[in-house]
């Protein structure tokens, strides 16, 4: 069989990928492709990484395939709060390591939950929850202007470092 006979095929609802005669979920594709491809940056790294035997790296790979969807609640499901608490984590742990040692915005991490259009601004709230919930554990730190700041109770634009 030739290499372009193995191409992957999709499901006619699109939920999933059929290779070599099996099921993958697919990723979602509310992402932006900015950030999709991000995500599937950081997911090659982390499988490079995982072939290496680098210690957190089979965490890296859980975190990019449920920020992309692939893993966890079923994009195409109505969230369930847990679930989507855990791919909003999911998508910031992803986001910090791909740009490993610059800051990212809440805004992509509502955009990679939430899907195109403005539907992402109603996560905003969740995700600055959970960015407050993380820097409290000494995960993350949010800052405003350089600053650290309490995700939850600042105003205005925030972005997020790792620490």
């Amino acid at each position: 069989m030739k290499p372009a006979d193995k191409a992957a095929q999709t499901t006619p609802d699109g939920r999933y990928l059929v290779i070599n005669g099996r099921r993958w979920r697919a990723s979602n594709p509310s992402i932006p492709p900015k950030l999709r491809q991000e995500l599937v940056d950081e997911l090659m790294s982390a499988r490079r990484a995982v072939k290496d035997g680098q210690a957190d790296a089979r965490k890296r790979v859980n975190n990019a395939k449920v920020a992309l969807g692939e893993r966890g609640q079923p994009w195409w499901e109505e969230p369930v709060p847990d679930l989507m608490r855990e791919r909003i984590r999911a998508a910031i742990l992803s986001l910090l390591s791909h740009r490993a040692g610059k800051s990212i915005c809440p805004s992509d991490v509502a955009r990679i939950v939430g899907g195109p259009e403005d539907r992402w601004r109603k996560h905003m709230g969740e995700v600055r929850r959970i960015i407050a919930e993380m820097a409290a554990e000494g995960e993350i730190v949010a800052t405003q202007k350089g600053t650290p700041v309490q995700a939850d109770r600042a105003r205005g634009p925030i972005r997020i470092i790792r620490l």
